[in-house]
Formats: structure tokens, C-alpha cells, sequence
């Protein structure tokens, strides 16, 4: 399956706001954005006018690359999103945000949703009793994601779980430390949802 392989600091830096792809390295002074605030490349330092397209495509691109989704999976996302009830550009947040891969990173259990989707792949997890591989995975409310037994002493999950405290605990999950266990007790509501992003623009951008 394609993926992106290229240096991560430099997508925060292109969307000009932190991704927090790096796990804790986003939150020291490494930060690259944080060092070099302007785009990557050799027009990066330069006056750069954008359109209305253009604010709208790099909307669209700093989404894909918060939840490390490639296009024509974001697209599917969008017209799954477009056929449900209710607003559009929320119901694709809703939908991002239930991914398994992106469950395991927000309780913790991983520092980065890049190495949340390895450690679903590697079969670390169960989703309510049953071995699963599948990091998109969309969950539903009560259910239960727990990790392996033979997997809790892994050192880079033993040491998000410490750090969990510093991104916070979304409110439609809850997690147990002493059993390595979250549970998803509602669908996440627009508040949950803590990055700038501004869901109006993508379906401006795929409404063309």
C-alpha cells in the first residue's frame, strides 16, 4: 500500500502549523516549525499570494496529513461523509476521528497516530476480544480496545502512556491504566476536536 516515506517536520512546516507528527519531539524546542516558521524549499522565505483555491486545497492537505490518510481514501471519506445526515465537514471530522488507528493515539497508548497505525498493524490490539490488524477500523460507541497482554511491556507504549496527560483525554473515551483498556463511551461531538481545522473549506474544495 502507498504511503508517505518522506521527512514528517516538513509537512508541518508546508501547512504552517503544528501536525504533531512526531510524538513528543513536537512538544521541545526540536519542533521544526518552531525553529523555521516559513514554508520548506527555496521560495519558502518569499511573499506568496494564495487564492481562495488555494487556502481550500491547503485546508484539505493539512487534514490528510494530521490523520495520515492518502487522497483517494480522504476522497472516499468525503463522499461517505456527504451522504449521511447532518453537516457534511463534520460528519468527515466524525468519521477521521473513529478510525482505529486514531483512537489508540488519543488514549494514549501511542505518541503519534503514525505509530498508532504500526502498532494496530502488528496486532497489538484487541477490538472487544477479537484480534485486529485493520488501523481503519471505525469504531462504534461501547467498544472496547485493549492491549494484548504479551504487548504491555513494550517500552514506547509504556512511555505515551505517561505522557497522555499532556494532550489530554477526549470525553467519548475512557481509559483504564491499570488494565490497558479504553472504551469508546459516545460518537465524539465538533468540540472534541481540537485542531484549527476548518471543515467548511474542504467541502468548498470537492463542492467545485
Amino acid at each position: 500500500m502507498a504511503r508517505y516515506t518522506g521527512p514528517d517536520c516538513r509537512l508541518c512546516r508546508r501547512e504552517g502549523v503544528e501536525l504533531y507528527l512526531k510524538g513528543e519531539r513536537c512538544f521541545t524546542d526540536k519542533c521544526a516549525i518552531k525553529r523555521r516558521s516559513y514554508p520548506p524549499g527555496q521560495h519558502g522565505q518569499g511573499r506568496i499570494k494564495v487564492s481562495d483555491y488555494g487556502v481550500q486545497l491547503r485546508e484539505k492537505q493539512k487534514v490528510r496529513r494530521v490523520y495520515g490518510i492518502l487522497e483517494n481514501q480522504f476522497r472516499g471519506y468525503f463522499e461517505q461523509a456527504d451522504r449521511q445526515k447532518g453537516v457534511t465537514g463534520e460528519n468527515l471530522l466524525f468519521i477521521l476521528e473513529r478510525r482505529l488507528d486514531n483512537v489508540v493515539y488519543r488514549l494514549g497508548f501511542a505518541s503519534s497516530r503514525t505509530e498508532a497505525r504500526q502498532l494496530v498493524r502488528h496486532s497489538h490490539f484487541t477490538l472487544n476480544g477479537r484480534k485486529v490488524n485493520i488501523p481503519s477500523i471505525q469504531v462504534k460507541t461501547g467498544d472496547v480496545i485493549q492491549l494484548r497482554e504479551k504487548s504491555r511491556k513494550i517500552a514506547v507504549i509504556s512511555e505515551s502512556l505517561e505522557a497522555v496527560v499532556r494532550r489530554g483525554m477526549p470525553q467519548w473515551l475512557e481509559l483504564d491504566k491499570d488494565t490497558f483498556k479504553g472504551t469508546v463511551k459516545n460518537m465524539p461531538v465538533r468540540e472534541d476536536i481540537t485542531m484549527p481545522i476548518q471543515e467548511q473549506l474542504i467541502v468548498e474544495l470537492y463542492s467545485k
